[in-house]
C-alpha cells in the first residue's frame, strides 16, 4: 500500500504530500535525493555532508584510541567535578 500519491505536471514537477514532508522533515528550499536501490526508486532528504566528510572533520588523524568503560566513567566524573567546582 502506498504512503501517498503525487501527480506529475507537464513541466515534470511533483507536489510532496504533507504527511511525507512531515516524515522527511522537509519544507521550502529542502533538497531531496532520488536513488535506485534493488530496482526500486528511493527518495530521501539530502544531507549536507556525507558520513566520510563528518568522520574526516572529527578525526583528521584517524579514529581515536579505544577506551575502557572505567576510563570513560572516570573522565565523566572528572569533567563533572571541574564543571561544578566552587570557585
Amino acid at each position: 500500500m502506498a504512503l501517498a500519491r503525487s501527480r506529475i505536471t507537464a513541466q515534470g514537477q511533483i507536489s510532496v504530500p504533507q504527511d511525507i514532508r512531515k516524515k522527511l522533515g522537509v519544507g521550502p528550499g529542502s533538497v531531496l535525493e532520488w536513488d535506485e536501490v534493488d530496482h526500486k526508486i528511493v527518495v530521501r532528504r539530502a544531507g549536507r555532508f556525507t558520513n566520510e566528510e563528518i568522520r574526516t572533520a572529527l578525526f583528521p588523524e584517524g579514529p581515536p584510541e579505544p577506551k575502557s568503560l572505567a576510563d570513560l566513567k572516570q573522565g565523566i566524573r572528572r569533567r563533572l567535578a571541574e564543571k561544578h567546582a566552587r570557585r
